[in-house]
Parts: structure tokens; C-alpha cells; sequence
């Protein structure tokens, strides 16, 4: 098999060799046009951050100060900033400008002679700028025009559907992130300024534009051939030499090549150490190094990490329709992971460390894939960087999202410029596995828009561009990466985009539809690429945006946090259908948590149940850009929601789940790693007190890669009357050589009308080795035990989960997972613990 490779685009200029590097960021000055003071500003960055950071407006993430910040943008912005330039960079035959980030409608100055204007912040541009300059101080300027009213004036003039939740025309008219102009889960701050990197870059004669590496997989051997393109306007005697090393850094092939007509380079690499996902095995990248000389002069270099493996999208028909699985190494894979959003509406806010901190968290939680949802951004460098490293594949939706476009001949050379920047920046990781066209949108045409005839020119150029053009493009760019052309898709053309039988699926019938958890056992998709219900932030994020005489969710500040028009009333809904009306508004917030965790339980269970017909499950949302009620299972401060623990459970590698109908419940045991895995599965039907009534055990071998019924319970015996169900739980467990490795409890009713007897949850605490370990132990069945912090922040082993009594249950807590320092004696006084029992008014 040949799989291709394709690395970034300007990653490592190599200031040591013949180019020059002179980096803008750092200290500009900033005002709005028209107004005579300057103020300072930080580069990259933002209006909104720089004037927040002026003192000159309030944080539009409290109260709601979002509304008073949107009125910013009807206004324009300049940047400017002095740089010296020496003899030294103007002896190099060019000098371009680089802007990895201009947001968005910019027009852009060296010296008082106009350079460029653009209208893309998904661009890189490069401009010729050595004319522009002198010896000495310059002066580089920046304007930034008003997003919203640019929006306004074209919805005016040309209006187009977009998401209801957003700023009318903001989606449709310009390229800039979707999500700035508010969504059902996000403000309306459609910020601007420079918030990439900037710099100029001298070079002389040639230097690499693009690279790519082909990977032919042998039995005991990997054959490498790296093609180099360069972009040279003098000289014509160029060689590149290739280096490359391995994971712990020793050299293991290297070789120069005179670029001539074929411009490759082949290695080859014996023995080699592949990469996985997350769960599969190790994550080993290779180095290669790539050094441009002319003669003896080093003109610049590259530097690129490699991971090694084979990867494609296997759709097959079979008996149920069509497959869409991922084959990694020749693995077919089980997909599990969320949908990701931006991390902060203020760009300047995101940084590698904050990038590392939620991938690590997808990791903990057994992630093996992320989908990089198509309304906001393509990520920086770092962030694919991270997941080669830790690894999770990347579903890369391009962005387009939940909207209508005019393809004129403008706008498509723009979003062509756009494309290839963003293909050739992100290509080469070995995280990659898809390209999707966008979020949503063929859906709509078929759902939304199918009758609207005045659109008809418009789904005819949403074809051209997402089935024809687009694929196209990526084969050419990126051709051993899959493409899709939408998300939901049953592959395109309008037919049926939203079929459980072929392609993926979005499962809305539960949330909007306001289904019971059960109806996602009524659906077996081929993979779910999106389903999810809401939920709350906690209190310590509440308090970080609503004062106490605002908590209430009907309050004005807390429904300002609330973007979804019915979110407060189906979070209440299903509430109060699974649980009993909360006692305070603290207990509400956890409530609504516990609603989203189980709602997303039933699902990833079921499919993972279903594996083989079904082969990924991507829910909707990892994380939140602002703190807000949304679908997240990690909140805008960061903080892991009870969604978050529970996915934890629900994606380990080796899962007991249970089907309750009626009376009758059957036992599963899903395993996803690649060896089998002999255990002890063990069941008791107990009391509220954990009396146990029934019991039983078996051994279970469960072999690699695969899902089976394990046992088949009925006890119909045991519910002689209709008030016996609400007296009696089914506890579950699999251990592996006395070790527990899955498991859960099985109510016959809803929770709210289970007679919970009091926990009276006892903890103690010991401390070993940098981590602290939490004992604890219930008087009575306990369910959906949180722990928590009244002050500080932490991420324990095990949260949310359910405790019988009489049993002890150790959570650890590792010191580095604490957000403060503490010792023992400070952990038991801040530490709390409640479980649903807490939540409402006994009389």
C-alpha cells in the first residue's frame, strides 16, 4: 500500500541558514479610526482583548456585557508598529511579508504604501514588500473594517440563510469563523485584529515552498520518498539533503539530491515502530530534516515529525448497507471521541499549553478521535502536533457550516486560496484521517431548503463546489487522505444524507425531539458523528459570570448564557422526567449534568454494543468557548463535567454494559483493544440497603476487537407486585484478576421514583507517593456520587458513578491534578460529596 504524506508549509524557516527572520509580534499601538488616541496592544490579539486589557470594556463573558461589547464592531480598527531594518536584510534579494492570521477585512500598509487588502482570516499571505522599505525605522499599518457592517450591507443587498442563532449574514457573506457571530451555544463577538503570527522573511534565490513524503508499507520495512518543490527566481544549482532520525533521536538514513526534474528524495526505514491511536498502541514520530543549499550556501531549512502507518476509509456494502470504518495498519477501528469547537472567542487566549491541557483530557477519557467541527477554526500547529503525539485521529471538517453560499467567482478564489493554505499546513500528520466538506449542510438542502426554488442556483454551486470541486482539490493535494463531502452524508447528492445505513449520521430525536434516552437503542448507525443533550456548568463556573441574586436559570443573565432558545426548558424537561424537582439551584446545575451523562451513556453503549455495523461514535460537544449552558462535557473554564467521567467509563477499552427491558436485562461485554481478555463478569439484584436478592458469576473471554451478550437475566420472579421495581437495583461488575475493569447499576425505574434510602456517604483520606487516595463508603445504595472541591479545581480517577453500600470504593487524586497545593487535612475540609439522594427535600 502507498499512502502520501504532506507536510507544512512554512514550519521552520531556518534563521540559521541563508533566510532571515524578523518577527513582528509582540508591542503594536491600536485606536479606532477617527479617535486621536493610541493605545498599546499585543500582537497577535485582538480588538476585543486589547481593549479589555486597556481597562476601556468590560469582560463580555460576564452578566451580560455581551450585548454592549457586539457594538464595538460596528467600527474600525488600526494597528500599527515601528520595526528597524538593518543592511543585513535588505541584501536579501527578497523580502516578504508573511501574516499566518489577518482578521478579517484588513488593509494593510508598509510606510504609507498600500500592500494588499484582504478579506480571509483562514489565509496565510505572503507579499513582496522589499521596495516598501528603508534602512532603519518603518512603519507598518493595519486596518481592520467592520465585520458587522460589511454583513449587514450584504444580507441587504443579498440575503442568505444561515443558523438561526447567528448574526443574520454572517455566516454566508464573509470568510471568517462562523462561531463569532454567535451560535446556539456561543456569543456574538465577531472580533478582529492580527491573531497569528507575523513576520518578515528575507530570502535569496529559492527556498521550499512545499514537501510531501510517500509511504510504500513492506513486510519489515517502510520506503519513504520525500518530493521537494521549490519556489526560485535565481540560480539554478540547488541540492536538498534529507536527515532522517528516529523516535529517541538517533540518525537513520540520510542522503543530498541535486533538484532536477524529478525533485525526490527516497529512504528508506527497516524495521520500523508504526504508529496508533489512542488505545491501540504507541505513538512513535520520526524526524526528518530538510536543508536547501545552492553550492555550499545553506539557503534554509525544514524540519517536519513523521509518523508511520496506513490509513483509509473502508465503505463496503455488507448486509446492512454500506460501511464507513477506519482501517489503521490494517485495523479497523472502533471511533470514539466529541465534536471540537474553538477554544476561546478571544483567539489571543489560546496557546499550546491550554491546547495540551483539553487534549490530555480526551486522552484520559479514552479518546481516540477528535472532529474538528466546521464553524469555527482550522487549529494551529500545535494543535495536530499534539494529537500525533498523544494520539488522536483528526476528522478535519473544512469551514462551512449550517449555511448558504454564493459561489461567485470572488468568493470561490478566495476560499481556494484558503483551501490550499489550510491542505498543505495540516497534511502530513499522521493524526489526520478525513477531510469533510462541512457541517450540516447537505442535510438542510434536503431538510431546510428543498422546496425554495429562489435557492436553486445556490444548491446547484453547493454541489459543484462540495462534491466536485472540493474533492478534487484534496485528491490533488492531499490524495491518500479520505474525503467526505458533508456531515451528515450518506456520500452525496442529496440521497438520503441522514441514513443510519450508509455514511454518518446525526442523531437530534433525542434532544430536540425530546426522546427518551432509550430511542438511541431504536437506531444503529453506521457512525454517529453527532448526538448530545445540555447541560449547566457547576456553581464555581456559574459564579464566574452571575453574582448570587442572578442564580436562576430564568434570571437575565443566566438566560444570556443560554443560547439555545428552548435549552432551559428541555434541560427542565428531562429533569423532570428522570429525576425529582432539585431543592436548590445548586442541585439543579448538577441535575441537568446528570441528564446529559446519561443521555450520552445510553447511546455510546448501545453502539459500542453494535460494533461492526456501527464503527465510531463522535458526540456533540468536547468543550465550550465561553462559560455557557451548552452540550459540552468540558465547561468553559476548563473544569470536566459529569459527561466527561462518564464518557471515561464508557470509552475504556474494555466495557460492561447492560440492556434493561422491562423485567428482563442482558450483559455485554465490548472489547477494543487487540488482545483478548479473559475476566469475571458478576451480577447481584439488591435492595436499597444492597441486600442482595439474586446473584451470579461467569467467565468471560472476550476476544480482541469485538462486542458479544455475555448473559441473559430475567427477573420477572423477583417483581411479584409493581412496587417491587422501585425497591430493587441490578449491580454489574467485570474484573480482570481480581481487579475491577468495568461496571454499573441497572435501576427497573425511573430514579425519581427509586426509594433511596440514605447514603450518609464517610470518607478517608490517605496520602501516597503524590497522590492522594479517597476511601469511601455508603450506609445505603448510593447513585451518581460526585466529588468536589468548594474552592479549588481537580480531576479524580472516577467521578459520578454509583456506590452500594457496604462496599468500599477508592478514588485517587493526583497531587499535579490539583489546581493548588494541598495537603490531607486541607483536602478533607475542602472536599464535598453528594449523590442524587442530596438533590431534593425530604419531608
Amino acid at each position: 500500500m502507498t499512502l502520501m504524506f504532506f507536510l507544512s508549509r512554512i514550519q521552520n524557516e531556518g534563521i540559521g541558514g541563508g533566510n532571515m527572520v524578523l518577527d513582528l509580534n509582540g508591542s503594536w499601538r491600536m485606536r479606532r479610526v477617527g479617535q486621536p488616541e493610541w493605545r498599546n496592544a499585543r500582537v497577535p490579539g485582538s480588538v476585543c482583548s486589547d481593549l479589555l486589557d486597556a481597562g476601556l470594556i468590560k469582560d463580555p463573558f460576564y452578566g451580560t456585557n455581551e450585548s454592549d461589547t457586539l457594538n464595538i464592531f460596528d467600527g474600525d480598527f488600526e494597528y500599527r508598529r515601528s520595526f528597524l531594518v538593518d543592511e543585513e536584510l535588505l541584501r536579501h534579494d527578497r523580502v516578504q511579508l508573511c501574516c499566518e492570521g489577518l482578521d478579517t477585512l484588513c488593509t494593510l500598509s508598509v510606510n504609507d504604501c498600500l500592500l494588499a487588502n484582504t478579506d480571509n482570516m483562514h489565509r496565510t499571505y505572503e507579499f513582496d514588500c522589499k521596495k516598501m522599505l528603508r534602512l532603519g525605522e518603518n512603519i507598518i499599518d493595519v486596518i481592520f473594517h467592520s465585520p458587522t457592517r460589511f454583513v449587514a450591507e450584504k444580507q441587504r443587498e443579498q440575503p442568505l440563510r444561515n443558523s438561526e442563532e447567528a448574526y443574520s449574514g454572517g455566516i454566508s457573506h464573509l470568510r471568517k469563523a462562523h462561531y463569532m457571530f454567535g451560535w446556539d451555544w456561543g456569543p456574538m463577538i465577531p472580533d478582529m485584529g492580527i491573531w497569528r503570527n507575523i513576520m518578515l522573511i528575507g530570502r535569496d534565490h529559492a527556498y521550499i515552498r512545499d514537501y510531501s513524503v510517500s509511504q510504500v508499507h513492506q513486510s519489515s520495512s517502510v520506503a519513504l520518498n520525500i518530493s521537494v518543490s521549490l519556489e526560485k527566481w535565481a540560480g539554478d544549482d540547488f541540492q536538498v539533503k534529507a536527515v532522517l532520525t528516529s523516535p529517541e533521536g538517533s540518525i537513520l538514513a540520510k542522503r543530498t539530491v541535486s533538484l532536477g526534474e524529478s525533485n525526490s528524495i527516497p529512504l528508506s526505514v527497516k524495521e520500523p515502530r508504526l504508529w496508533w491511536p489512542n488505545g491501540y498502541g504507541e505513538q512513535p514520530l520520526y524526524r526528518v530534516s530538510l536543508f536547501l543549499y545552492e553550492e555550499k550556501r545553506k539557503l534554509g531549512e525544514k524540519e517536519f515529525r513523521l509518523g508511520l502507518r496506513t490509513l483509509k476509509l473502508v465503505r463496503e456494502r455488507d448486509q446492512w448497507g454500506t460501511s464507513f470504518a477506519f482501517e489503521i495498519n490494517g485495523v479497523r477501528i472502533f471511533a470514539m471521541g466529541a465534536d471540537y469547537i474553538p477554544e476561546d472567542n478571544l483567539l489571543s487566549r489560546r496557546n499550546r499549553a491550554r491546547t495540551e491541557k483539553l487534549i490530555r483530557s480526551c486522552v484520559r477519557a479514552n479518546f481516540n478521535m477528535i472532529r474538528v467541527w466546521g464553524g469555527g477554526i482550522y487549529p494551529d500547529d500545535y494543535f495536530y502536533e499534539l494529537c500525533d503525539r498523544y494520539g488522536l485521529l483528526v476528522w478535519q471538517d473544512f469551514m462551512f457550516a449550517c449555511g448558504v453560499y454564493d459561489f461567485d467567482e470572488k468568493f470561490r478564489d478566495s476560499v481556494r486560496h484558503e483551501l490550499e493554505d489550510n491542505i498543505k499546513r495540516i497534511r502530513g500528520h499522521a493524526s489526520l484521517a478525513l477531510w469533510c466538506g462541512n457541517n450540516e449542510m447537505e442535510w438542510m438542502w434536503v431538510q431546510n431548503w428543498k422546496n425554495e426554488t429562489s435557492l436553486k442556483r445556490y444548491r446547484m454551486e453547493y454541489q459543484e463546489q462540495f462534491e466536485k470541486s472540493l474533492p478534487e482539490f484534496v485528491s490533488r493535494l492531499d490524495p491518500d487522505t479520505p474525503y467526505w463531502p458533508s456531515s451528515p452524508s450518506s456520500g452525496g447528492d442529496f440521497h438520503n444524507p441522514n441514513d443510519e445505513n450508509r455514511g454518518d449520521m446525526h442523531d437530534w430525536d433525542v434532544w430536540h425531539g425530546k426522546k427518551p434516552f432509550t430511542d438511541y437503542r431504536s437506531v444503529i448507525p453506521r457512525f454517529m458523528s453527532e448526538f448530545g443533550l445540555q447541560s449547566f456548568p457547576s456553581l464555581k463556573t456559574v459564579k464566574t459570570f452571575a453574582s448570587s441574586e442572578e442564580w436562576n436559570i430564568f434570571s437575565r443573565v443566566m438566560e444570556s448564557h443560554q443560547k439555545s432558545g428552548t435549552g432551559n426548558e428541555k434541560i427542565l424537561y428531562y429533569i423532570s422526567q428522570y429525576f425529582r424537582y432539585p431543592g436548590n439551584f445548586d442541585s439543579l446545575l448538577y441535575l441537568s449534568q446528570l441528564i446529559q451523562a446519561e443521555g450520552i451513556r445510553y447511546g455510546v453503549e448501545h453502539w459500542r454494543r453494535s460494533r461492526g455495523r456501527c464503527m465510531g461514535v463522535i458526540y456533540w460537544q468536547l468543550n465550550d468557548c465561553w462559560p455557557v449552558a451548552s452540550w459540552s462535557g468540558i465547561d468553559g473554564c476548563g473544569r470536566w463535567k459529569a459527561l466527561h467521567y462518564t464518557v471515561k467509563r464508557c470509552f475504556a477499552p474494555v466495557l460492561a454494559s447492560a440492556c434493561e427491558e422491562g423485567t428482563r436485562v442482558s450483559l455485554h461485554v465490548s472489547n477494543e483493544s487487540k488482545t483478548s481478555v479473559t475476566g469475571c463478569l458478576e451480577w447481584k439484584l439488591m435492595t436499597p440497603d444492597s441486600a442482595v436478592l439474586e446473584s451470579g458469576e461467569m467467565t468471560v473471554c472476550s476476544e480482541p476487537l469485538s462486542s458479544k451478550q455475555c448473559a441473559s437475566l430475567d427477573f420477572s420472579r423477583q417483581f411479584t407486585t409493581e412496587e417491587k421495581k422501585y425497591d430493587v437495583y441490578l449491580e454489574y461488575l467485570f474484573s480482570v484478576g481480581g481487579k475491577r475493569v468495568s461496571g454499573g447499576t441497572v435501576l427497573f425505574c425511573k430514579a425519581k421514583h427509586f426509594h433511596f434510602h440514605n447514603p450518609a456517604i464517610k470518607t478517608d483520606i490517605t496520602e501516597k507517593e503524590g497522590r492522594f487516595f479517597i476511601r469511601l463508603r455508603a450506609d445505603a445504595f448510593a447513585k451518581f456520587v460526585e466529588l468536589d472541591l468548594k474552592h479549588c479545581d481537580a480531576v479524580f480517577s472516577d467521578n459520578y458513578f454509583d456506590l452500594s453500600a457496604h462496599t468500599d470504593r477508592i478514588i485517587a487524586l493526583k497531587k499535579t491534578e490539583l489546581d493548588v497545593p494541598l495537603n490531607s487535612a486541607r483536602l478533607a475540609e475542602e472536599l464535598s460529596v453528594r449523590s442524587v439522594y442530596d438533590t431534593y427535600e425530604k419531608f
